[in-house]
């Protein structure tokens, strides 16, 4: 039985995630505190005791549930459960960097800088309250395409995240957005809601925060990762690390292909899917794409134990 690892992205955030792990494994609590060192800032301490509107700011996000992806692939490997038990790894938007981390492309204290770096070039990119996100419920990737580019009218207005049969997000300028939202309830969506975020993420606005990741990236030493990368804007595997290098640039202002990835990794045999850090979001995504696989989500320290009863056989 084949299985891939995959890392969530952001709106997974919660205050107190990695904290019993932190409790019950000495090598996860040790992740929390190089986090804080590489940030040179108690990340840890917002986390686990801050206001949830601090956390959910993107420079803070990214780096935390990062960290607690990190906190948990650790306690797997004080488990006897090394990145290497799984065929593939995949992540969502940021998670792609934690995917790489966890399959030692990137060194953590790289990882928890280049998304912070990320998260504040990400902000920057547009002037708040210019930009704006929607989940589009009930329709499929080609009819939210179409209404995107309906609702553009000369703005920015894209499908951000292609999620899974029936959930995809758009972005770009806050008005076409709106628009988007009234036309995809007229073509049948069941819903059609904006998302609590702070920046139009993965569309053409973005292209400063691509510009300000190439940068960052060019200074960054990645390695191929152990263990091959199922990347975003590609929806297959890939493990040369020039390659993913340019597909993190790539990623800042591409489409997250998360139904197309994992479609891709349930094609390469893969049945078990282990969601490792914060929530059960992307777990949610693969059953409805692809029903007959098992999910299971690793963010606290009995999930560990019980995804490692279950890999260790």
């Amino acid at each position: 039985m084949t299985r891939a690892f995959v890392f969530p992205g952001q709106g997974a955030q919660t205050i107190g995630m990695g904290r019993d792990l932190a409790d019950a494994y000495p090598a996860a609590r040790a992740v929390f505190e190089e986090v804080d060192a590489a940030l040179g800032e108690k990340l840890s301490a917002l986390i686990w005791d801050g206001e949830i509107e601090t956390l959910t700011l993107t420079r803070n996000a990214q780096p935390a549930l990062m960290a607690t992806s990190m906190a948990a692939m650790a306690a797997l490997k004080a488990e006897g459960v090394e990145v290497t038990a799984a065929d593939f790894v995949a992540g969502h938007s940021l998670g792609e960097y934690s995917a790489l981390c966890a399959a030692g492309a990137l060194s953590l204290a790289d990882t928890a800088r280049l998304l912070r770096l990320r998260g504040e070039a990400m902000q920057a990119a547009v002037p708040a309250g210019e930009g704006a996100m929607a989940a589009i419920l009930g329709l499929d990737f080609d009819t939210v395409t179409a209404v995107a580019a309906e609702a553009a009218q000369g703005e920015v207005c894209e499908a951000a995240n292609d999620n899974d049969p029936a959930q995809v997000v758009i972005s770009g300028h806050k008005a076409a957005v709106e628009r988007a939202t009234v036309i995809a309830k007229e073509k049948g969506a069941k819903r059609a809601l904006l998302l609590p975020v702070s920046a139009p993420f993965h569309c053409a606005l973005m292209q400063p925060a691509a510009d300000a990741m190439a940068e960052a990236l060019s200074h960054v030493d990645l390695q191929a990762p152990i263990v091959p990368l199922v990347g975003n804007v590609i929806a297959r595997a890939e493990s040369s690390a020039m390659v993913i290098r340019n597909h993190l640039v790539d990623q800042v202002t591409g489409r997250v292909r998360w139904r197309e990835s994992m479609e891709w990794i349930v094609a390469e045999g893969v049945t078990e899917f282990y969601e490792i850090g914060a929530g059960k979001a992307l777990s949610g995504m693969i059953k409805r794409i692809e029903r007959a696989a098992t999910t299971a989500a690793v963010g606290t320290a009995d999930d560990v134990r019980a995804a490692a009863a279950a890999i260790n056989g």
